[in-house]
């Protein structure tokens, strides 16, 4: 072990309290936009297309913080963190205080995409520096509490929305940055000492030069795209789903919670299920259950069984957020860690999510809830089906 290396208790604790703080953050925002939209006049499909535009921001964003982060390793991680989150700040402050109207409230969710919500892949790289050095980080145990934190916050704002009015929900959502900006400033920076001499070190590739070289991580990526597509559209439209089945905004916090809470026994089974299964193995498994959970809502008769499928996340979004880490981890070269987990997360929330929200908005303004529900289980199908090509490609260039 490096002499340099902080504490392993420290960094695993100090992450951990990142991600609880991160996720009760995006719980704030990401969770009640469609909400706010709808409140402030937006229609479903004004909705979709701010979160599609909150997630297109992510697919440019992401691979060029990660790139720069990879040719700047002498940059830490926390100060990037620190300053995209301050800035994001600023832009939360402007919605709080003003009604923009379509193109500006379009403006103000570009800004955010980049400088707030589209953030994790730089999070998660935060420990994976440390697991590449040799520190047994749990990550997997990190993110899921990340999750028990975004479930326990969404019941808990969803009473404060109910008690003040879902603007207030804003005002949470930038109290939790800051803390979050604490924490990351306090956070141990990677050591200078544990870098690899520049001169010796290997360059990074860009994205085409990844996804070129690389076909069975690109087939996953097509995968994981469509299985975004189909799941996605269900976080950010569930205040629909609950009322279409007989559900009032009470209800909301509770399904969220629900969804969120389940993510923990994922990152508890995840260390078992990726020794048996490996990383393409989870991928797959993730993939897969992505595809079911829409068709589940689709079969939902009543609001108590769009409850009782909640937990359905553990298989499919709970499993895939800690797998995804870990492939792109073990399937791209060192020099490109950190671009390749945003590349990971632009094909995933960035482009599925955007593709999801986009076309989910207008299929319930024109279809409603069970033809987006529908189209989306179609989708997820067509993922698993890349999902397995691109193991068996794996396996036979192997």
């Amino acid at each position: 072990m490096n002499a340099f290396m902080p504490s392993l208790r420290r960094v695993n604790v100090l992450y951990t309290l990142v991600q609880l703080t991160y996720w009760a953050a995006f719980a704030a925002f990401a969770g009640y936009q469609t909400a706010l939209l709808l409140g402030r006049g937006f229609s479903s499909g004004d909705a979709g297309v701010f979160a599609a535009i909150r997630c297109l921001a992510g697919i440019f964003a992401q691979p060029l913080l990660g790139g720069w982060a990879d040719r700047h390793p002498q940059v830490p991680l926390k100060r990037i963190l620190c300053v995209c989150l301050g800035l994001g700040l600023a832009v939360n402050a402007v919605l709080y205080c003003t009604r923009p109207g379509f193109w500006g409230s379009a403006l103000i969710f570009l800004a955010l995409g980049v400088l707030d919500l589209n953030l994790y892949p730089l999070l998660d790289s935060m420990a994976v520096q440390f697991i590449n050095a040799g520190l047994d980080v749990n990550y997997s145990l990190g993110r899921g509490l990340g999750s028990f934190s975004y479930a326990v916050a969404c019941v808990l704002l969803g009473r404060q929305s109910a008690a003040f009015g879902t603007e207030s929900v804003l005002l949470t959502h930038m109290a939790l940055l800051m803390l979050l900006m604490i924490i990351i400033t306090v956070y141990p920076t990677f050591p200078a000492e544990a870098l690899p001499p520049r001169e010796h070190g290997p360059r990074s590739h860009s994205i085409f030069q990844i996804l070129r070289g690389n076909p069975p991580f690109s087939l996953m990526l097509a995968a994981v795209f469509c299985g975004m597509t189909a799941v996605m559209p269900i976080v950010s439209f569930m205040v629909n789903i609950v009322s279409d089945r007989g559900g009032g905004t009470s209800h909301l916090g509770v399904a969220l919670f629900l969804m969120g809470a389940s993510e923990l026994p994922a990152a508890l089974l995840f260390p078992y299920l990726w020794r048996r299964l490996g990383s393409q193995g989870m991928m797959v498994l993730s993939v897969a259950f992505m595809a079911v959970k829409p068709l589940l809502f689709l079969l939902a008769p009543s609001l108590v069984w769009v409850l009782l499928v909640q937990p359905i996340q553990m298989l499919g979004y709970g499993l895939f957020t800690p797998a995804s880490v870990y492939y792109a981890n073990e399937n791209v070269s060192p020099a490109d860690r950190v671009r390749g987990q945003a590349i990971m997360m632009m094909a995933s929330n960035g482009l599925g999510g955007m593709m999801g929200n986009l076309i989910a908005g207008f299929a319930i303004d024109l279809g409603g809830v069970n033809a987006m529900l529908a189209l989306c289980t179609a989708i997820g199908a067509l993922g698993l089906l890349l999902a397995l090509a691109a193991v068996r490609l794996s396996r036979d260039r192997a």
